[in-house]
């Protein structure tokens, strides 16, 4: 019986440029693509600025990197981050690296990371510079996983206003689909909806149906019904069912 293997994660956070408001939900969104053997957190823990992170740390196993700011107004975690996230990479001990951050500084170091093999995922707020987005693998807006987070019986206004927000599927969306159907599609037009969300990622690595109010790719497709058909198809001898889209014509 072949065992999937489980890959290892190093988590690098930048406290300077990620909220601490949710940092179960970012660990939790970790956990689905590997396991977390490498936490760390890099900010100069001496500023009241970084103090709301300090109780999460015990709590969720999280090593604090002390980084004082040399200058005013410069993110002090840029050099420890890079510094340690190389010495890792080195070390071979991981498959894959998140980096936790908003800040397009770390574009290259992304990039660095892949080069050598390693899967990337960023994890930012939507205020993420589209560059270190496409640096990633993958990336995955905390928006959408604050979203997800059980409410109070009775949640604030701003907790009701952020679950509505949602991205609106616009034109130059529908085309990177109908292109990628068509990347994929056999003769008669149908492609395997597994592998056109695996190359959408591809393409677009801040895809994420989340974004758009859907938990998952199929009933986000199914909700385009104006430009997409799907068709459900059972698999002999299984429960399984494989799902396959078109372009509507």
């Amino acid at each position: 019986m072949n065992v999937k293997k489980e890959l290892k994660l190093a988590v690098l956070i930048d406290a300077d440029n990620i909220p601490y408001s949710n940092i179960k939900g970012m660990l939790d969104e970790i956990a689905k693509y590997g396991v977390p053997t490498i936490k760390r957190i890099y900010g100069d823990w001496t500023k009241p600025t970084v103090s709301g992170w300090k109780p999460a740390l015990l709590q969720h196993a999280i090593t604090p990197v002390q980084q004082y700011s040399y200058t005013t107004g410069k993110n002090s975690t840029d050099s420890a981050m890079i510094i340690d996230a190389m010495d890792i990479l080195h070390s071979e001990k991981v498959d894959g690296f998140c980096l936790v951050t908003s800040d397009s500084d770390f574009t290259r170091l992304a990039t660095r990371l892949r080069e050598s093999g390693m899967l990337v995922i960023g994890l930012g707020e939507k205020k993420t510079p589209n560059p270190f987005i496409v640096a990633c693998d993958k990336f995955i807006y905390i928006e959408i996983i604050e979203s997800e987070e059980i409410s109070d019986p009775a949640p604030s206004e701003k907790q009701t206003k952020s679950k509505k927000q949602y991205d609106k599927v616009d034109k130059r969306f529908i085309k990177l689909i109908k292109t990628t159907i068509d990347d994929l599609a056999d003769d008669d037009g149908w492609a395997f909806l597994a592998e056109v969300g695996s190359l959408i990622i591809k393409k677009k690595p801040d895809f994420d149906p989340r974004n758009y109010g859907f938990a998952k790719l199929t009933p986000f497709i199914k909700s385009l019904t104006d430009h997409f058909e799907v068709d459900v198809r059972d698999v002999e001898k299984t429960p399984i069912k494989h799902i396959y889209v078109r372009i509507k014509k």
